[in-house]
């Protein structure tokens, strides 16, 4: 038994410096973080930790994820706290009306838009 929670601690410890000590990448002009195989670091990538970046003011990839990996290895309080970034916005859905605009014979538009002034791209 005294064995048994001997090797628990010290995969505790393990998991805990590993979340900790990861590396994550940026860009030289971006102001996001990813993982190694992103492709957004095609052109340029530099390597720094993950503690490093978030206190620089980094945010993670939307296309590489860099935090998913890590979610399941941290404690559920903190996996299940939401952040601003993680809620998701209300949007209103934008429908196609028929444009405002006139023709040269002095009839109404028949294209549809979903341009908010209500005209078509020719208007």
């Amino acid at each position: 038994m005294k064995l048994l929670r001997t090797i628990i601690l010290f995969l505790t410890i393990n998991l805990g410096y590993s979340i900790s000590a990861q590396t994550v990448y940026t860009t030289k002009t971006g102001e996001k973080y990813h993982q190694s195989n992103c492709r957004y670091l095609k052109y340029s990538k530099k390597e720094i930790s993950l503690e490093k970046s978030k206190s620089l003011g980094y945010q993670a990839c939307k296309t590489c994820k860099p935090n998913t990996d890590n979610t399941r290895l941290k404690s559920k309080s903190t996996a299940l706290r939401s952040t601003p970034q993680d809620t998701p916005t209300s949007s209103k859905k934008v429908t196609a009306t028929q444009c405002t605009g006139k023709t040269k014979a002095g009839e109404r538009c028949k294209r549809k838009t979903k341009n908010t002034n209500g005209r078509c791209y020719q208007h």
